[in-house]
């Protein structure tokens, strides 16, 4: 055990890819700020980000997410280059596969609603009938749909890539990543002083930052601050199918189906959001022919004769007020939250570490206004949700 004390300005709660942007984005705007991420895990095994799809898209109700998606994609699709370290480029292997929304009858005012959002803020959109989804995918069955929306601009990457980029450029920007686990938090009046860790040392700060992911709830729990932030387990699967079939977008139902394309394959699976909370790994090596097949076989035939060749566990960091992510000041005034992502979190990262770091250093949001996505909505109770397909 040490007893070392540590000082920094800004003390990052997690070094997945949320809390590594936040770290970028704060050198960026005030490169004499002294970064500290705190991260236990430096091979982010149980990390969500590395189990993560990958997926990248505009189709949001919610204009912060709308924008937010604006942001991060735009950046992603650049990160290779602005994040290239000397000769040395940030790959991320960005798919402009395109998203594909699709609804029953009773679900498309909600698309169509959803949809006029996403045009009045310049989404590349297409609202297409069942015919059209027909002649855009010829094996879809689509005789119990009533429309979809297309967005052709959206994607997926590598999540890894990604993290890893903002972490390689973070730290050549002076940011330093201790191995180190919070064990408590510490205030003096209304703020909060310094972190215990497990090493046995402390970190003093003038400004804490919880990006701990699914962790973050356990991690605000110990400022005495309520963040209703719980982990969900949740399957990817790699599977292939046994006969001919078109590429695909990543396709989302109002069912939580979603998959996509994947090399000569599928990537994807069915979100069961009544699967009980906690930090649970295991894989159950049937869901997929007892959830996934029968749904993905029904929308598309040909996947009858599918294959699941993979299956592995990762963790949504659930906002169970209303499934939006907590991006601001608590009630703790140095105290920050950018947790909550509820699976959308490797897309937002890049808008919502600039988010935090221009709350941090300008003293409020310049680029993109997140405020209702702030803390003030856990203390009033009132959720503040996206309308249709999570």
């Amino acid at each position: 055990m040490t007893t070392h004390t540590y000082n920094t300005d800004v003390a990052i709660i997690g070094g997945g890819v949320i809390g590594s942007a936040t770290a970028y984005f704060l050198k960026l705007l005030s490169p004499s700020l002294a970064v500290t991420v705190l991260e236990p895990d430096p091979t982010y095994e149980f990390c969500s980000t590395l189990r993560a799809s990958g997926g990248a898209r505009h189709l949001f109700s919610c204009p912060e997410n709308i924008e937010m998606s604006k942001f991060s994609i735009d950046f992603i699709k650049a990160f290779p280059q602005a994040m290239a370290m000397g000769d040395r480029p940030a790959p991320v292997d960005w798919v402009e596969g395109g998203y594909l929304f699709i609804v029953p009858p009773e679900g498309m005012g909600l698309l169509e609603s959803n949809y006029a959002i996403q045009r009045e803020h310049g989404c590349d959109v297409h609202l297409l009938t069942p015919r059209e989804l027909k002649d855009h995918f010829p094996s879809m069955y689509v005789d119990d749909l009533a429309g979809g929306v297309l967005s052709p601009r959206d994607g997926w990457c590598d999540p890894n890539g990604l993290l890893q980029g903002f972490k390689r450029k973070a730290v050549s920007m002076g940011v330093v990543y201790l191995k180190d686990r919070v064990t408590s938090l510490f205030h003096s009046g209304a703020s909060l002083t310094h972190a215990g860790l497990q090493s046995g040392a402390t970190i003093s700060a003038s400004a804490f930052v919880n990006a701990a992911g699914a962790w973050a709830g356990d991690v605000s729990a110990l400022a005495g601050v309520p963040l209703p932030v719980s982990p969900l387990r949740r399957f990817e699967h790699y599977f292939t199918c046994g006969n001919p079939m078109e590429k695909l977008p990543y396709v989302k139902d109002l069912a939580r189906m979603a998959f996509r394309s994947e090399g000569v394959g599928f990537s994807g699976g069915l979100v069961n959001g009544d699967e009980p909370r906690g930090f649970n790994f295991d894989v159950d090596h049937d869901y997929f022919e007892r959830v996934v097949w029968p749904a993905a076989a029904h929308r598309f035939p040909p996947l009858e004769s599918a294959k699941c060749h993979r299956t592995w566990s990762g963790l949504y960091e659930v906002c169970e007020l209303d499934g939006n992510p907590i991006i601001g000041a608590t009630s703790i005034g140095n105290f920050y939250a950018v947790a909550g992502f509820s699976g959308h979190g490797m897309m937002h990262a890049p808008a919502a570490g600039r988010g935090i770091a221009e709350l941090i250093v300008r003293g409020q949001f310049e680029t993109i206004d997140l405020a209702r996505l702030g803390y003030e909505r856990v203390v009033s109770g009132e959720p503040y949700r996206e309308a249709g397909i999570l």
